[in-house]
């Protein structure tokens, strides 16, 4: 059986375009480098400003994306997909792994805005003052402060790369403006470029963030895409005049309310649509309209439901489902 897409009109060409020439230069001094990339950091700039695209989930798939480069460093070979399930199906008492803790950790550097306190916060193992001083190693232009701190966070702890890239990226959202950390260097950087000092480092910064921020880019106009289609979709069953039509909800699909004791598996008219994100989470309310309350718990990420690929255009993005269904969150 398959099912149409549903056609909605949404504009994706509202976000502006990152430029050919910043990410096919073929450049090598430093200075070369460091103009392309204060031009995509600019550019990645203006993306963020952009009402359109849903920041705190840009930054949490920035953070799963980092936390792979990490693990990458650290020789184990957990991808994206299972970083995403180390953090999602863990139970209470659970302990989540090397990899899934470092996932955790990232997860917890962008949840708030950029300061000392919440920084220590997802870096427990490093005092406030550490932290503190670590930061102020960071003078000049924005890049050269990334570089800095990462050289003064790597020059005391060499095994703590998360640390130092984390913290790599803070010196760089302060200089930039940036109310919350935008994880960036980690997925450009290499595993060698982290030993390196100087003007060497610097250089690796630079090219690290021109692939990067490209890459940010084309993430941000992607989920807002996808973002503006789910809304699209909801405020289709917020129609009043629709017969699923509830106050505050966002429904995607289902059939009309089952009465007390009613089975809503056998209703007899079924629309067939829903649009799934493994970003969004879904809610099964059938339970809750045939007043079956052991049901209710079935809350869960679509991470959860499937492992999925770090590739998300291979993704299945459409799911047949016999249920009511609404998104908590965009």
């Amino acid at each position: 059986m398959t099912f149409a897409r549903p056609e909605h009109s949404i504009d994706t060409d509202t976000l502006p375009r990152m430029p050919a020439w910043v990410t096919s230069a073929r450049v090598e001094t430093l200075e070369d480098v460091a103009f392309l990339s204060g031009a995509a950091l600019n550019h990645l700039h203006v993306v963020l400003g952009c009402a359109e695209v849903p920041q705190a989930l840009l930054r949490e798939r920035l953070a799963l994306c980092a936390a792979e480069a990490c693990v990458a460093f650290s020789g184990r070979r957990e991808r994206a997909g299972e970083l995403r399930d180390a953090a999602h199906l863990l139970r209470p008492g659970d302990l989540p792994g090397p990899a899934g803790e470092t996932y955790l950790i990232w997860r917890r550097a962008v949840e708030r805005p950029v300061a000392v306190k919440a920084l220590g916060r997802a870096l427990s193992a490093f005092e406030p003052g550490q932290i503190a001083t670590w930061l102020d190693a960071g003078v000049g232009a924005p890049v050269k402060r990334a570089a800095l701190v990462l050289e003064a966070v790597l020059r005391e702890a060499p095994r703590a790369d998360e640390a130092a890239l984390i913290l790599a990226d803070a010196a760089l959202a302060q200089a930039l403006g940036w109310d919350h950390v935008v994880p960036l260097l980690a997925a450009g950087l290499k595993r060698a470029d982290l030993r390196k000092q100087g003007d060497e480092l610097k250089l690796a910064c630079h090219r690290a963030l021109v692939s990067s921020a490209a890459e940010a880019v084309r993430l941000s106009t992607n989920l807002a895409r996808r973002a503006a289609h789910l809304k699209a979709v909801g405020l289709l069953f917020q129609s009043e005049e629709h017969p699923l039509f509830r106050p505050g909800a966002m429904l995607l699909h289902g059939e009309p309310e089952c009465p007390v004791g009613a089975d809503c598996a056998l209703a007899p008219r079924r629309v067939a649509l829903a649009v799934v994100d493994p970003d969004f989470l879904v809610v099964d309310d059938a339970a809750a309209f045939a007043r079956n309350r052991d049901r209710l718990p079935d809350v869960k990420t679509l991470g959860q439901v499937r492992r999925f690929e770090a590739d998300d255009e291979q993704r299945l993005d459409a799911v047949e489902t016999r249920v009511v269904a609404s998104f908590n969150r965009i």
